[in-house]
């Protein structure tokens, strides 16, 4: 019994001390405020919601571009049937590589290339020299107008031409020569193409007189130079010319017509009286 009471007075005795010493802490709670910031605790800091970032359901790319066809669908017809136009192939793309504005009087100039992709286009136009003509004209059996009629007119000098002329360059040979003159025998029209044919080394000519010519030279690059991605033409397109000299009716001449009466005398003759 005795050491009951003894063993308890030790319990006692062992909690009182630890109780006065403080080593046994009640836990209490601290409102702190906890923040996660890529699943890493910081002590103290508010809590920050990231940007939400705005969806992207496309991507943005460079614009296709639409190549347009250029072919007819042919329409069905009665009677007869439309045949479909094809599409201009791009190996036949002409390009301007030579122009030459000048007044001719009795002069000319030229040029070389070789040509080893025909054809070769040369367009012209030219501003002819103009003059007033006349004519006197009888006027029509019976007429009681009386006196001749003066015609005047306004026409092409036979003095002014422009005449282009392509031969090979060494021998001289002249494939072809056309242009503008009704004097020397061409043609009246004052605009007009020529094409070559002649896949060789050769010489153009042009000559003239009296007028101011302007032309042009076109080309296939293709064939015809080198290294095209380092070339810049000042402008392409497409020729279509079925025959090697083209005129343009719409330049034809149309002189102006003046009818304009003579003065005239008309003498009156009295017969002779003679006295009884």
């Amino acid at each position: 019994m005795r050491r009951v009471i003894i063993a308890t007075g030790v319990v006692l005795v062992v909690i009182l001390v630890l109780a006065t010493a403080g080593c046994i802490n009640t836990p209490t709670t601290k409102n702190t405020t906890k923040s996660t910031v890529s699943s890493i605790y910081v002590p103290g800091q508010a809590v920050t919601n990231p940007p939400t970032p705005t969806p992207q359901f496309v991507t943005e790319v460079t614009p296709y571009e639409t190549v347009r066809s250029t072919v007819v669908e042919a329409v069905p017809t009665e009677g007869y049937s439309v045949f479909p136009i094809p599409s201009p192939v791009p190996e036949d793309l002409t390009c301007l590589i030579y122009t030459k504005k000048q007044t001719y009087t009795y002069n000319g100039t030229a040029f070389t290339f070789n040509l080893q992709n025909p054809p070769m286009f040369i367009e012209y136009s030219v501003i002819p020299t103009n003059i007033t003509e006349r004519v006197i004209a009888s006027p029509r059996t019976g007429s009681k107008s009386g006196g001749d009629y003066v015609l005047s007119y306004s026409t092409y000098s036979q003095y002014s031409w422009f005449i282009v002329t392509i031969r090979n360059k060494t021998t001289g040979e002249i494939y072809l020569e056309d242009g503008f003159g009704p004097g020397k025998g061409f043609r009246d029209y004052t605009k007009g193409t020529i094409k070559v044919l002649n896949r060789d080394d050769i010489l153009v000519e042009f000559k003239g007189n009296q007028i101011t010519a302007t032309a042009k030279i076109w080309v296939k690059p293709l064939g015809n130079f080198e290294n095209l991605q380092n070339l810049t033409f000042q402008d392409c397109k497409f020729i279509d010319v079925p025959r090697n000299v083209i005129d343009m009716p719409t330049a034809t001449p149309t002189p102006t017509w003046v009818w304009k009466t003579t003065a005239t005398t008309k003498v009156t003759t009295q017969p002779t009286i003679r006295p009884n």
